[in-house]
């Protein structure tokens, strides 16, 4: 089952668009709900009104379930809600009951937020499991939304648990980034065993650098904030990379470390 929350954990709406794409583009139907009542403050999070053929209508927030078939073999679930403003233990136990009725016994939770990273490289995703924590995880220490509680609580219940974080650049504000729902779902193609098609995902990823390209562009300030974030990232990168291949390569990446803080500056 995967679950996706809007709000905190959802920047620039790209892990609930991950579980909105695989709906809309597989064979899907809604097979279960949690109501709203008890769970949501309806000053943040409202009800909408819509009409529907003409007549007016109340849409509240709620969470669904939706059984999405992806071919003849593979079948999913997906959890989709606002993140909830009260009582997330007992929303959490509610969760778990209808994955343990819908026979899941692997609960993937997605999660999107801001992070300094660049956005001519790929994006960062932070996957830890049951089984093996992802670094970010080891590391911090601080405020947690719903997936994270969802994750924890479902590993305590028994389950397999797999939790999935992809960052986007901070300075590119709101706009929805297809590339980091393409990150999540190249990932989750590895962990189901079948590859998903992304669709127009593609498009709108090559749309969203182009965009941000541009804005780098108009804005020197900001070229020069993406090059150094840039140089990080390959740094890193570079670091992971060599801690593989032993003292040798290591004692070499310091040195050059050591040289590019003697000379400063890029």
């Amino acid at each position: 089952m995967i679950a996706a929350f809007e709000g905190w954990n959802d920047a620039n709406q790209a892990a609930t668009n991950v579980v909105r794409h695989l709906v809309s583009h597989y064979d899907s139907h809604e097979v279960r709900h949690i109501r709203c009542d008890g769970y949501y403050d309806y000053q943040v999070a409202r009800p909408m009104l819509c009409n529907v053929t003409g007549r007016r209508r109340l849409l509240w927030p709620q969470t669904t379930f939706y059984e999405i078939r992806l071919d003849a073999t593979h079948t999913v679930f997906a959890q989709i809600a606002p993140e909830p403003n009260y009582r997330w233990r007992d929303y959490c136990h509610e969760s778990m009951r209808i994955a343990e009725e819908l026979d899941v016994r692997h609960i993937v939770t997605l999660g999107s937020m801001f992070a300094d990273c660049p956005h001519t490289r790929p994006l960062p995703l932070d996957i830890s499991s049951d089984k093996c924590q992802c670094e970010m995880d080891r590391e911090y220490s601080g405020p947690v939304g719903i997936p994270t509680v969802l994750d924890c609580m479902a590993c305590d219940e028994g389950f397999a648990t797999t939790s999935m974080w992809a960052s986007i650049p901070q300075y590119l504000g709101g706009d929805e980034c297809a590339q980091a729902t393409i990150e999540m779902l190249q990932a989750l193609s590895r962990i189901i065993g079948i590859e998903l098609d992304c669709g127009d995902l593609l498009e709108r990823a090559d749309a969203w650098r182009r965009k941000a390209t541009a804005l780098m562009q108009c804005n020197d300030e900001l070229t020069a904030y993406v090059q150094r974030l840039e140089h990080d990232y390959d740094m890193s990168d570079k670091a992971r990379k060599i801690a593989h291949l032993g003292a040798p390569a290591a004692e070499q990446l310091v040195r050059e470390a050591e040289e590019f803080l003697r000379h400063g500056e890029l």
